[in-house]
């Protein structure tokens, strides 16, 4: 990942990566493995992540076709 500072402007390229970071997940992906997780653990995460992504597809799908 790669922003560019241009006139010294260092606020504005660190706010440009941080947007990039978040879009690509990184801040996640650094909260999860933050501290250790049990298998256990990570099994009942990936089970409430699927569900959250279903029922928004589900919400999404039904905005579009009306039924």
């Amino acid at each position: 990942m790669e922003v560019s500072v241009n006139d010294n402007n260092v606020d504005h390229a660190l706010r440009i990566l941080k947007k990039k970071m978040q879009r690509e997940g990184i801040y996640k992906d650094m909260k999860i493995h933050r501290h250790f997780e049990k298998p256990s653990e990570k099994k009942a995460r990936k089970r409430v992540d699927s569900l959250r992504r279903s029922r928004k597809l589900n919400r999404k799908r039904l905005e579009k076709e009306g039924y």
